[in-house]
């Protein structure tokens, strides 16, 4: 799983997911891109789901980038622990994706397996999702 090698602290604030992504919000490697249209926290083991899915069906032909990493620690309590006592450990790693977010690029294959590619690798994710293209 995705998850970072050292981090300032331990443990983070929920935090929230308003408005839209203003960075990584455009293709910058492949020719076709999966969007977020929706927001929500999108799990390491969602990620490498998703990533395992579009892998299978390249094959050899296209390349895939990977446009988000886990980086916020989710605690979590012991289950049957009563309240008080502070905060629970680090229990997940998670990405903070906002609307608008590029989270994978394909290149090198055309668009029918592209898009079938990325139908399956959205159905690993939380949220809604749409398929974008690079004009040019």
């Amino acid at each position: 799983m995705l998850m970072p090698k050292r981090v300032k602290y331990r443990k983070s604030q929920r935090g929230r997911m308003k408005g839209k992504a203003t960075r990584g919000s455009t293709l910058n490697f492949g020719e076709f891109g999966l969007k977020a249209v929706e927001c929500g926290w999108l799990e390491s083991k969602q990620i490498e789901a998703a990533r395992v899915a579009i892998s299978r069906g390249i094959k050899k032909g296209g390349k895939l980038w990977l446009r988000v990493f886990p980086d916020k620690c989710i605690t979590k309590k012991p289950a049957e622990t009563r309240m008080g006592k502070g905060k629970g450990g680090p229990d997940h790693w998670v990405a903070v994706i906002k609307p608008g977010r590029i989270l994978f690029e394909l290149g090198g294959l055309d668009e029918a397996t592209t898009k079938n590619l990325m139908t399956l690798a959205s159905r690993k994710l939380p949220f809604k999702t749409r398929l974008t293209k690079r004009f040019r």
